[in-house]
């Protein structure tokens, strides 16, 4: 089985977690596409969210991780794109839902929120989850009806 493309992004805040994500998806067989940001100068989290929203939603990469301080304001961003389904994860029960229930496409994380350790539990506990399908299909199909 080939494994999916993960398009990721990050404003100033967050290089450090984003570079330990994008390590541990390659130690997972993932390919990975960083779409910045990639120095240490201040950037809009906006611009990012949507970069890596587009990835997702126009089929350049199959799922999206991005990070900002909270997480918060790069995954409004990435949510203004038709399609994407993101999610701010502090833990990895609600990343592990949000696959299976909501078919989230890409997961936003806090760097000044959760360390690396607990951020790598959270992106493998997502990346190992599937959609259920069934009642939970309906509703993704709800929420993507919603302009």
């Amino acid at each position: 089985m080939t494994k999916k493309k993960i398009a990721f992004a990050c404003d100033h805040v967050a290089l450090g977690l984003k570079a330990a994500l994008m390590a541990r998806a390659n130690e997972l067989g993932y390919e990975v596409d960083d779409l910045g940001t990639y120095t240490g100068d201040r950037v809009d989290y906006p611009v990012y969210g949507e970069l890596a929203g587009r990835a997702v939603a126009e089929g350049r990469a199959d799922l999206g991780v991005i990070i900002c301080g909270t997480g918060v304001g790069i995954s409004l961003a990435a949510n203004r794109v038709p399609g994407i389904r993101a999610v701010v994860c502090s833990e990895p029960y609600t990343a592990k839902l949000s696959r299976e229930h909501n078919n989230t496409n890409i997961l936003a994380m806090g760097a000044r929120v959760v360390g690396t350790e607990l951020a790598c539990m959270i992106l493998d506990t997502w990346l190992a989850a599937e959609p259920l399908g069934g009642r939970h299909a309906a509703r993704v199909a709800m929420l993507d009806a919603i302009c």
